[in-house]
């Protein structure tokens, strides 16, 4: 049986931040879920929260390609600041993990050709316990500004909730107000769906990419988890997303210890359907190399960059697959194809069942861009194909329309999913 999700992919967006910034998802690192809140550099020198880690990302970022792939991003998250404010009331980093102060940290992240992200709350006490900037907002704002940092992750631990809208609607004037470009990443909406559906209209007028659900882990349940939760909450969500403001499903935990290749493959595939902000966390360092080739694959990078800028819908569910698809500038459609099993071997999805394969009328060109790249040919409406797909892995497809241009009606029909006749191309 098949259930489609009928949705609209070219929804009218809703006005957003203009700070010039965040025109396509950002890229870069963020060391939250690898590293934590380590404090402990007597007992962990090469993975405590200090400005010798992020030094040290920064270098292989410029060494390794990451910043020539694209990533530029090097940001720092909670746990780096003194428990006390200077006597003057400002934020300020830990005396003895960052000897250097932000300012000399981010004029060595710059001068690598890339830019450095920082933390803060929005409420009285960051989630770990540091100081929050409620009462502060001004005054942290040109603290950032003064430090020349580039982007504020701003979190919404130790506040009420009925104040989060005004305390981040205030921090993006307070930004605003400086005269920095600052791109602002809220955590708003991930703590007022707690209580109601919040304001994507306000969002989006004051954030340039947003949380939505919770922290992803180094599991693939947890990946699983942010999939189910955005093909749930599509029609509220999706159409707020598109440049200068984007949907934001969590950092890549690719390279790390909880995900098979496959699995990889998977969140990496739907993160540029999606849209999202390649932020990754892992060790830059110490990487596979399967991995760090999958995280650079310009092809990948290429979909999730795409100048359209419209966000992936979940269009399809059957038979314990996931079909998600994305449209792409000059008439493209990128279709990644998940299989949700878990057991047994890979099993092979038949393409032309799915309403969208009208772009292939009269005949359309097909790219497997994961798990390997490789063109497939030429296809048209009669062409039967069969892509298999490993356990909870995902097939990523680029296709072209030969002539004219990709329109998706409201008014598909939907086909039944059997196939009884042999005559068809496994992939």
């Amino acid at each position: 049986m098949l259930l489609l999700f009928i949705l609209a992919f070219f929804t009218r967006q809703a006005k957003s931040l203009d700070n010039g910034l965040a025109l396509k998802p950002i890229m870069g690192w963020l060391h939250w879920e690898r590293f934590m809140c380590n404090i402990d550099c007597d007992t962990d020198p090469n993975i405590c929260i200090s400005e010798r880690l992020y030094m040290q990302m920064a270098d292989v970022m410029v060494k390794e390609g990451w910043k020539e792939a694209g990533y530029e991003y090097v940001c720092i998250d909670d746990c780096w600041s003194s428990l006390q404010r200077s006597a003057k009331g400002h934020l300020q980093a830990d005396p003895k993990r960052f000897p250097g102060g932000i300012k000399k940290l981010t004029d060595y992240v710059h001068s690598k050709g890339l830019k450095l992200g920082i933390y803060g709350d929005v409420g009285t006490k960051t989630c770990a316990g540091y100081p929050g900037s409620l009462g502060y907002y001004d005054t942290d704002a040109q603290t950032f500004a003064d430090w020349g940092v580039d982007l504020l992750k701003f979190d919404g631990c130790n506040m009420k909730w009925t104040l989060l809208e005004e305390g981040y609607v205030n921090m993006s004037r307070a930004l605003n107000k400086t005269g920095q470009s600052i791109l602002y990443s809220c955590e708003w909406p991930l703590y007022e769906w707690l209580f109601h559906q919040p304001n994507y209209t306000a969002i989006r007028e004051t954030c340039n990419q947003w949380r939505n659900f919770a922290d992803v882990y180094d599991s693939w349940s947890s990946v699983k988890s942010i999939l189910d939760w955005t093909a749930s909450h599509q029609d509220v969500i999706v159409p707020s997303a598109g440049p200068g403001g984007w949907n934001d499903p969590d950092m890549l935990v690719i390279g790390n210890f909880g995900l098979s290749h496959s699995q990889q493959e998977s969140q990496m595939a739907l993160w540029a359907i999606m849209a999202a902000p390649l932020l990754m966390s892992n060790d830059l360092r110490d990487m596979c190399p399967r991995s760090k080739k999958l995280l650079q694959n310009r092809h990948v990078i290429a979909i999730n960059q795409d100048p359209l800028g419209r966000q992936g819908y979940h269009t399809a569910k059957v038979d314990s697959f996931d079909v998600w698809e994305r449209p792409l500038s000059e008439g493209r459609l990128v279709v990644a194809v998940l299989n949700k099993q878990e057991i047994g071997s890979p099993r092979g999805f038949f393409l032309n069942t799915l309403p969208s394969w009208k772009i292939c009328d009269p005949q359309c060109n097909i790219t497997q861009v994961l798990p390997n790249y490789k063109e497939l040919g030429i296809y048209n409406l009669q062409s039967k194909l069969v892509v298999v797909v490993n356990p909870s892995g995902t097939v990523l497809l680029m296709v072209t329309p030969m002539k004219g241009d990709m329109k998706f009606q409201p008014d598909i029909q939907w086909r039944d999913m059997s196939i009884n006749d042999k005559q068809y191309t496994v992939l």
